[in-house]
């Protein structure tokens, strides 16, 4: 189902997380719970993954995870501001010590001249330490391959977090 470098990847994150006893979840809005499909996808990932959040409306957003109703009007849904929100919202309502966030536009439509199809935010937090952001421009490549890249520019991001 997954792509073979997107489970090796996962694997690794999944071993080096069991290693250091550090459980994981996702707050996904574009990638509509791929990320937790993943690693899920993977025997063994129980120990490591705690649970996700597929956040996909604003409403989910506030409501799931507590994304402050006037950040998304602010900075709007796909931003670095929701993006670092949603992922430490994914921490305080988890047992998780790791979060990863994803929000952007896959397309083939909602992309604008500011924000166009293909922006993706991501932000990786950790319980008590980091809180990391990466801004990417995919482009619009086809709305499989912006989530699949979505995918696994987070779990690299979350990586960085170790």
């Amino acid at each position: 189902m997954f792509p073979e470098q997107l489970l090796i990847l996962a694997r690794a994150l999944l071993d080096e997380a069991r290693e250091k006893r550090l459980r994981i979840a996702t707050a996904e809005s574009c990638t509509g719970g791929l990320i937790a499909g993943l690693l899920t996808d993977i025997a063994g990932s129980s120990d490591v993954f705690e649970r996700g959040f597929v956040t996909y409306s604003n409403a989910a957003k506030t409501e799931l995870i507590g994304v402050p109703a006037a950040l998304i009007e602010e900075h709007g849904a796909v931003s670095e501001a929701v993006a670092r929100a949603m992922a430490e919202g994914a921490l305080a309502h988890s047992l998780a010590d790791l979060a990863v966030a994803v929000t952007g536009i896959a397309g083939p439509d909602g992309g604008t001249a500011e924000k166009p199809v293909g922006l993706v935010n991501i932000a990786a937090a950790r319980k008590g330490g980091a809180l990391l952001h990466e801004e990417h421009r995919f482009g619009d490549i086809c709305r499989s391959n912006i989530r699949l890249k979505s995918v696994e520019a987070a779990l690299k991001l979350l990586q960085r977090l170790f």
